[in-house]
């Protein structure tokens, strides 16, 4: 099988490509991260923008477990430069700040997946309103600091300079036929990852995430760390892919639900076809499972027939005959949901953060439903996911 020019582009920055420091590395992990969670742009053909701090967004949840105050983990040599100690990396200071608000605030002991807890609290907006204003401003500056650093390795990737990508530019500068990700601002300073290169990350992506965590692992490994020590491969194999448990009770959302079922609206679970009429007696699932990557958006969150959920679901996701007798099911429980203004609110709200082009009108939960769908048979037929 001959190899095509977006899979011979991925292989020879990470096996080849000339390394500082981790950067290269982490931006084809984010890409490739991005390309699984928007699966329909692939369909396309299109080249696509990527505003900056959508890739920054996941580089501080991937630097998390390396931006430890007392212990870090270095991910380049440091020079010292005018008599003082130049970072590793340029924004471990805006990083390690951040780890340090977070950790004021929670109060529990750091965890690795921190950083992609805090990357989905940030992203949904009536989340990140409950947070203060003191942590949202760490993780903007963080942000901010990592989309400045990002442009690097944009810039040498590959052969030279801006060889494989073009240097970042406004989203409302660039000629309509750039798809950008949904959400994106005319205001955003975007990278254009070419079609031909898109597609390669949507065929490959399993395949391109265990590449990026092996050559991360063996790099990182070759990084003297203070007392000359060395960070061993397996050590920084577990935290590269470590990933948050369900920790936020979702108490905003049931709360919503059990109303709606104390105004005697029902819901119906869409894998037993079981109608859920009583508060508290069904479990609020994750369609597509945090195992499988962290979704806490409303739409991926169904109230479920709970024994179904907990000894048959669980971290599986539905075969593509149930997902697709499911639809319905899907599209009648968001329609439940614009019954209550807050969950309509915050449906709406959140679905706009995955899919673009979604209908305002009487469609709208139908149109959801069947993206929604889609989206969840992708990530689980390109992750090899186990299915029930």
């Amino acid at each position: 099988m001959p190899v095509l020019p977006g899979e011979q582009s991925i292989a020879t920055i990470l096996k080849h490509d000339n390394k500082t420091t981790s950067y290269k590395i982490a931006l084809l992990r984010a890409i490739n991260d991005v390309v699984l969670m928007y699966p329909d742009v692939a369909h396309q053909g299109q080249p696509v923008a990527v505003p900056l701090n959508r890739l920054a967004e996941l580089w501080v949840a991937y630097y998390w477990p390396f931006a430890d105050a007392q212990f870090p983990i270095y991910q380049g040599a440091r020079a010292i430069r005018s008599e003082a100690m130049r970072n590793d990396i340029a924004f471990r200071p805006a990083l390690t700040n951040l780890r340090t608000e977070w950790q004021q605030l929670v109060q529990l002991a750091p965890q690795p997946a921190d950083g992609f807890f805090l990357l989905t609290e940030m992203r949904t907006p009536r989340r990140r309103a409950t947070y203060s204003p003191a942590l949202q401003q760490a993780y903007r500056q963080a942000v901010a600091a990592t989309a400045k650093a990002i442009q690097m390795p944009i810039k040498y990737a590959g052969p030279g300079h801006w060889s494989l990508f073009d240097a970042p530019t406004r989203y409302d500068q660039l000629p309509p036929s750039v798809l950008p990700l949904p959400g994106t601002q005319p205001q955003d300073t975007c990278v254009v990852v070419p079609a031909s290169l898109w597609e390669a990350f949507h065929r490959l992506s399993l395949y391109v995430e265990a590449l990026c965590l092996h050559e991360w692992c063996l790099f990182t490994e070759g990084v003297t760390q203070d007392n000359d020590r060395q960070a061993a491969r397996g050590e920084v194999y577990t935290l590269l892919t470590a990933r948050p448990d369900n920790r936020r009770p979702l108490s905003w959302e049931r709360n919503q639900v059990d109303i709606l079922l104390h105004e005697n609206h029902y819901f119906t679970c869409p894998w037993t076809q079981k109608r859920l009429t009583q508060p508290q007696h069904y479990d609020l699932d994750h369609l597509l499972p945090l195992a499988v990557y962290p979704v806490n958006e409303l739409w991926n969150l169904l109230p479920v027939d709970r024994e179904f959920n907990q000894h048959t679901k669980r971290d599986k996701v539905p075969d593509a005959k149930r997902l697709a007798a499911a639809e319905p099911l899907l599209a009648a429980a968001y329609s439940t949901y614009h019954l209550s203004p807050a969950l309509q609110k915050a449906v709406r709200e959140d679905a706009a953060l995955r899919f673009a082009g979604l209908s305002t009108d009487h469609t709208f939960a139908a149109t959801l439903a069947s993206r929604a769908v889609r989206f969840i048979d992708d990530v689980a037929a390109a992750r090899y996911i186990q299915r029930f």
